[in-house]
């Protein structure tokens, strides 16, 4: 029997900034399949996440093709574009994102997802987002306690905010904390692969100089353009491409993601 894995969400489920030697992203999504895959060589796999979604528009846009696909298992992350957006509406989080999980178990499905870890030694200026980050891992617990979804808690997780399992831009993991992730899914779907708690042996800037010199850097170079862009309009996203729209088996090599790679959400 074919096993059908289907994954919902914004930039982190397409897998930007873990880069493929092909020019396209990969990401913990696609490294997840390709564990189970290793259980279920049968496996088909579809990937609808759309960089720069609300949890709103992930629920109008993919949740319904996602159920059309009948999956075994879902992955579904999504919340962070709400977090950043200027006025953070909870109540519509919430209601988005349990919306989402209820669907998905009403239907049989078995949905995995994860809560965000402490970001501050990534980005110190995320202290300011940190009433939201909480509010946002809560829901998620939420959604397991209610509907039993799988979900891996980062949040207590101190490895999980590691500055060396991120990307420059701060808002997405690297190739390693892709593959990070891709393990403790693993883990908590059941199944047996390597330990994803290990510390990274990369050390952490300190010194007060070289700290605002970093903090300086990312400004200039990612926030300041993150910030214009939403002034102006510009949202840097698909056009609603996701890169993966069908069930299909995985090719010896993985899933041969097949989106563009414009600039990142």
């Amino acid at each position: 029997m074919t096993l059908r894995l289907v994954a919902l969400g914004d930039s982190t489920v397409e897998g930007l900034m873990d880069h493929g030697p092909d020019g396209t992203y990969v990401g913990w999504a696609d490294r997840f399949a390709r564990i189970l895959a290793r259980l279920h060589p049968d496996l088909t796999y579809a990937n609808l996440a759309v960089r720069g979604q609300t949890t709103q528009e992930v629920r109008e846009t993919q949740l319904e093709p996602a159920l059309a696909m009948r999956p075994d298992v879902a992955l579904v992350v999504a919340g962070v574009n709400d977090l950043l957006r200027p006025r953070f509406d909870g109540a519509g989080l919430r209601d988005n994102l349990l919306t989402t999980h209820r669907r998905l178990n009403e239907a049989g499905v078995r949905v995995l997802s994860f809560t965000m870890p402490d970001m501050r030694r990534v980005a110190p200026l995320t202290r300011f987002l940190r009433s939201r980050l909480l509010f946002f891992d809560d829901v998620v617990r939420e959604a397991a306690a209610t509907y039993g979804s799988t979900i891996v808690d980062f949040a207590p997780v101190p490895v999980a905010g590691h500055p060396a399992l991120w990307d420059d831009d701060r808002l997405h993991v690297n190739s390693e904390g892709h593959r990070r992730i891709a393990a403790a899914l693993a883990e908590a779907y059941g199944v047996e692969h390597e330990d994803w708690r290990t510390e990274p042996e990369a050390t952490v800037t300190t010194g007060a100089i070289r700290v605002t010199a970093r903090e300086a850097r990312w400004i200039v170079t990612h926030m300041a353009p993150w910030v214009w862009g939403r002034l102006r309009g510009h949202e840097f996203a698909t056009a609603g491409v996701c890169k993966r729209p069908d069930l299909l088996p995985l090719t010896p090599d993985g899933p041969a993601p097949t989106s563009p790679r414009p600039g990142p959400e």
